[in-house]
């Protein structure tokens, strides 16, 4: 009966979860180089003049604008050249595949070859490339893609510089108009302490583990560990969904979308935590095993994939960095921490807990 009733509680949470999908708006997924963090803040300031219905945003950290066109009109961006590069129409996203900056923000380096049909100066020729009416692109404009800082930055890096206002021009019609934003270096956090306190932190909660397993003491630990596994899951399941957010996702939807298509592993080790810290809570056996393996999931999928943010001055979520650094500081405490102190209530526990009999004497003949 009980089996029943969860196999058919699966069915439904699956169909749900189907049909979430397949109404949910198209989302345009993580590009491929999207950063896990950056020492130089994109921001747009204005969009001008008025264009009815057309809004601009960054997204993945800075590495990409996202402009969004609700009006009745096409809006064209306009690549390097002077020449359209992408059009964005009610019926959907169009680029220009004779225009070179199709080619080159294909990737955040903007190393990529062009080929012989790239010529600024053709008549545009326009490939669909979406059905949605929001394009995401890499836009060196509003880049820094030199491998060293700017001059002022060298000079002086740990103040912020402003490394310059840029802007992408617009064309409705005949209409002009264009994207104005700026590009700042903030200077990045010290990463060493955040590894020390994450150590220290881990380490504090690795020696639980040293109690005795059997004991009110251990008992209590178990649940403690419990919790905090489950404190650690939260936070990488709260830290993925704010990258789908951050890299643009809309919705229930789209961030399901997203978290399904590029960041599951991280979800899903978020929800083991979770899952194994209840287990541990509720003390049922084999619970100190759960905790292990979890956290060690937690630590490298969750926290080690993220640990960029400690070095990194923008995060790539839409909250304040230090907000960022501490919740990826918890995970790796939480994930690191209950492996040790897992690992080591394992090892008691597989002791025996009675002294061997002793060998048998012969008598010598």
């Amino acid at each position: 009966m009980i089996r029943d009733l969860m196999t058919r509680a699966g069915l439904v949470l699956a169909g749900a979860l189907a049909g979430v999908l397949a109404l949910a708006a198209p989302a345009l997924a993580h590009g491929a180089d999207a950063p896990d963090g950056t020492d130089y803040r994109t921001r747009v300031s204005a969009v001008g003049p008025t264009l009815p219905g057309v809004t601009v945003r960054v997204v993945e950290a800075g590495a990409r604008l996202e402009l969004t066109n609700a009006g009745e009109r096409p809006v064209e961006v306009i690549g390097y050249s002077g020449e359209p590069y992408l059009r964005v129409a009610p019926d959907g996203v169009y680029e220009n595949v004779r225009s070179p900056a199709t080619y080159l923000n294909r990737t955040i380096a903007g190393d990529t070859r062009l080929p012989a049909e790239a010529d600024p100066a053709a008549a545009p020729e326009w490939r669909r490339v979406d059905g949605s009416t929001t394009v995401r692109w890499h836009d060196q404009r509003a880049l820094w893609r030199e491998a060293a800082p700017p001059p002022q930055v060298r000079a002086a890096p740990d103040r912020e510089h402003r490394v310059r206002d840029w802007a992408v021009p617009l064309r409705v019609g005949t209409d002009t108009g264009e994207i104005r934003g700026t590009l700042d270096w903030v200077p990045p956090p010290d990463a060493y302490v955040w590894w020390v306190a994450a150590t220290v932190g881990l380490l504090a909660v690795g020696a639980l583990g040293l109690l005795p397993a059997g004991s009110g003491p251990g008992a209590r630990a178990l649940a403690g560990l419990g919790g905090l596994l489950v404190v650690g899951g939260v936070a990488a399941v709260v830290f993925t969904v704010g990258r789908e957010l951050d890299a643009g996702a809309r919705g229930v939807g789209g961030v399901l979308t997203g978290l399904l298509g590029g960041q599951v592993w991280a979800l899903l080790t978020g929800l083991g935590a979770i899952a194994a810290g209840l287990f541990a809570l509720a003390r049922r056996p084999a619970a100190d095993f759960a905790l292990a393996l979890a956290g060690a999931c937690l630590a490298l999928f969750a926290g080690v994939a993220n640990a960029a943010v400690f070095a990194r001055a923008v995060a790539p979520v839409p909250w304040p960095a230090t907000t960022a650094r501490t919740m990826i500081a918890v995970v790796l405490i939480a994930g690191a921490g209950v492996t040790a102190a897992g690992a080591l209530r394992l090892h008691a526990t597989s002791r025996p807990t009675h002294p061997p009999l002793p060998a048998p004497a012969y008598p010598h003949p």
